[in-house]
């Protein structure tokens, strides 16, 4: 009798791997899903190694409503510290936790196709239209290169960048992407993961922690001002994935090495569980 796999999104963003002991630890989480049959999809951003590397050669990190601006010259170093530094960081992190993780970047075999973003509006820029330059949105992912990767035993780990028809590099936004392979996978479980690891009713207490939201609690934790400023956009698109086909959402970190099987067992010690229903209930 064949087993059943089913797949989880990982999200990792570039301020977890800064830390030693919440890349191990998010290695050992891997693992972990991995040794219970788990297929897992690693996507990384880079953001405060793209800032250090600008800063290092004389370029200055250009951003508007907290969303980066990139020149060509930009585009240049974000390749060279996400597809690059991260990329093999985070891979060779995973191989040494005994995960048979396969790194590379969205542009490889178009697994993440992607056209240019058009000027638009922001809030709080009142000089009209803002170009972020060579910054994309994704138009598809190749579910079906995925899919052959997951089938050949890999752990995909890939960095954040995107590729037009024409082979036009862009870079491109990995909480936004992270989505994209969660729905074309119709994934089980997508995790978020952030140094903070949850939602809290006050940052400053431990115990606050939110154990989970359901569409309906999502609400009332906004209104109540619980879920506040650029946490607001992220819970509520995590609630309208829940109508896409993955199956849950949780807001995690990984420093501790059980954080990810405590999500999948149900067992609420870590993080914060998007879903239909609380299964804490």
């Amino acid at each position: 009798m064949s087993v059943k796999h089913k797949i989880a999104v990982v999200k990792v963003g570039g301020d977890v791997l800064l830390d030693d002991a919440e890349r191990r630890g998010l290695a050992l989480n891997i693992k972990q899903l991995v040794s219970l049959n788990w297929r897992v999809v690693v996507l990384h951003g880079g953001g405060p190694q793209t800032n250090r590397l600008q800063t290092k050669i004389g370029l200055k990190p250009n951003k508007v409503s907290g969303r980066r601006i990139t020149s060509d010259k930009d585009l240049a170093v974000v390749k060279q510290a996400i597809a690059g530094e991260v990329n093999v960081d985070l891979t060779t992190a995973l191989l040494q936790a005994g995960v048979n993780a396969f790194g590379f970047h969205g542009a490889s075999g178009r697994m993440i196709e992607a056209v240019k973003r058009p000027p638009m509006h922001v809030s709080g820029v009142a000089d009209g239209p803002v170009d972020f330059g060579e910054v994309g949105d994704v138009t598809g992912i190749n579910h079906t290169l995925l899919g052959k990767l997951l089938d050949a035993g890999l752990t995909p780990v890939i960095a954040t960048l995107g590729v037009a028809k024409d082979g036009r590099v862009f870079n491109i936004n990995a909480d936004t992407t992270v989505v994209k392979i969660a729905e074309a996978l119709q994934a089980d479980l997508l995790l978020l993961t952030t140094q903070v690891g949850a939602v809290f009713e006050d940052l400053s207490k431990p115990e606050s922690r939110v154990k989970c939201i359901t569409p309906q609690s999502a609400k009332t934790l906004i209104a109540d001002g619980i879920i506040q400023g650029g946490m607001i956009p992220k819970v509520e698109e995590a609630v309208s994935l829940l109508d896409s086909g993955v199956g849950a959402i949780a807001i995690i970190s990984g420093k501790n090495p059980q954080a990810f099987q405590s999500i999948v067992n149900s067992q609420g010690r870590f993080g914060t569980l998007i879903a239909k229903t609380d299964p804490l209930d």
